[in-house]
């Protein structure tokens, strides 16, 4: 790849979130989650845990999106304009019709420190978020799924592994994905006090 196709690449990435009914294939959905172990990690522990979700119980899920977003909302009315409010209320009810979800976990123990631990959960997270692009996919990474952080960890087993016992497996982030319905613009880089040259 040419730099200014990779830098094109890196500028096009935008968060979707309406999505056709149109499956994925399982041969994608395993590139783009190579693509994601395909990350550095802190000491290479390679500490990403990913949990995919389709079918059924995507479905499932869509009454713990609606609760997720009652965590949220109140902020985001204060943020968001009313129509893009409205807008974003629906994705949370549907997940945009995304056919997979994708949840994000990190195996935290004492061998590395914290935030090291995260940080390299998602720097593979944001590898899957281009790998989708270069498939033809949309996706958006969401927070949400934190405001009930234990209940999804209920939903998906996980309570249920002697990791999460131990207190070592702790949900980050989930990314939906699908092809893309909508070509939504992209938020303009805010770049005014965000480098410091010294």
């Amino acid at each position: 790849m040419r730099s200014a196709e990779f830098y094109q690449l890196l500028e096009s990435r935008k968060s979707i979130r309406k999505y056709k009914p149109d499956a994925v294939p399982p041969e994608v959905l395993e590139r783009i989650l190579m693509a994601g172990m395909q990350a550095p990690s802190g000491k290479n522990r390679q500490n990403w845990r990913f949990f995919v979700v389709t079918g059924a119980k995507r479905d499932e899920y869509l009454k713990y999106s609606q609760k997720s977003w009652l965590g949220i909302k109140d902020v985001l009315a204060k943020k968001l304009k009313p129509s893009l409010y409205q807008f974003t209320e629906r994705f949370f009810y549907t997940l945009g019709d995304a056919p997979v979800i994708i949840f994000a976990y990190s195996h935290n123990d004492n061998e590395e420190r914290y935030h090291t631990s995260i940080g390299s959960v998602y720097m593979a997270v944001e590898n899957m978020n281009l790998a989708c692009l270069v498939e033809g996919l949309g996706c958006c990474t969401m927070g949400a799924p934190l405001e009930i952080k234990s209940e999804v960890d209920k939903f998906l087993g996980i309570d249920q592994l002697e990791e999460y016992k131990k207190g070592e497996l702790e949900l980050l982030c989930a990314l939906v994905c699908g092809y893309p319905d909508h070509s939504p613009p992209k938020a303009p880089r805010q770049l005014d006090g965000r480098v410091t040259w010294l």
